[in-house]
């Protein structure tokens, strides 16, 4: 055990996180979200500057607890030996600037990646778009990969908004959360609404919600509906 991991209530706490964001990459798969070793999921590590984040290249059927990667907040490993994602940079910069987010997901999903070649947000043209992103999901601007200027377009955008995800531009999707589990969820429905949405528009014209309907679907999905 590194002197990171020296107490045990964190050493434990770490040790679940790695269980979960091991099995919400199979999420990923199960909702075809992914190809290939493409997409990564991490999770904030509460209480410290620290995160856990999937390996670098790593197939999805390799992925174990124990691969997944520890890093701190500027993306540096503190302990193991594998590479964390090509996008550690950018998740770090999210837990940096919103420390409401608890867990952040990317992934290159069909339909919204689509999107995110076209430049175009994704109208709220439909009521689950209201419950789960509060209105449109919105265009994040261009950035390479391998820093933070992902990081900073995804905070960029989603400041001031309801919706947890972006789809950046000529890239794909970024979802945050308040945790982990969260965050999936939010790529999971971007990935159906931008999939139907783009079915619609081949049928004709598509027909917006009015502004104070939305808000009120969205005020309801997040503060009734479900159990309490």
């Amino acid at each position: 055990m590194t002197d990171t991991l020296a107490s045990p209530e964190l050493a434990a706490t770490v040790a679940r996180l790695r269980e979960q964001v091991c099995a919400l990459h199979a999420e990923l798969v199960r909702y075809e979200l992914v190809v290939w070793t493409a997409g990564n999921v991490s999770a904030r590590v509460p209480g410290h500057d620290l995160m856990v984040i999937k390996p670098s290249g790593i197939s999805y059927d390799d992925l174990t607890p124990e691969n997944m990667v520890l890093c701190d907040l500027r993306g540096t490993p503190v302990e193991g030996d594998l590479t964390p994602s090509s996008d550690t940079a950018a998740h770090a910069h999210v837990y940096r600037a919103m420390p409401e987010v608890g867990g952040v997901v990317h992934t290159h999903s069909t339909y919204a990646s689509a999107w995110a070649a076209r430049a175009e947000p994704i109208p709220c043209v439909l009521t689950a778009m209201s419950d789960e992103f509060g209105g449109d999901i919105p265009i994040g601007p261009f950035s390479l990969i391998g820093d933070e200027s992902i990081g900073r377009g995804v905070v960029e955008t989603l400041t001031g908004s309801r919706s947890p995800a972006v789809i950046m531009q000529n890239h794909g999707v970024f979802t945050v959360g308040a945790d982990a589990r969260s965050a999936v969820k939010a790529a999971v429905m971007c990935e159906d609404v931008a999939r139907t949405v783009h079915l619609a528009r081949q049928l004709g014209d598509t027909v917006p919600i009015p502004q104070d309907q939305i808000d009120s679907l969205w005020d309801r999905y997040q503060n009734v509906y479900g159990q309490r």
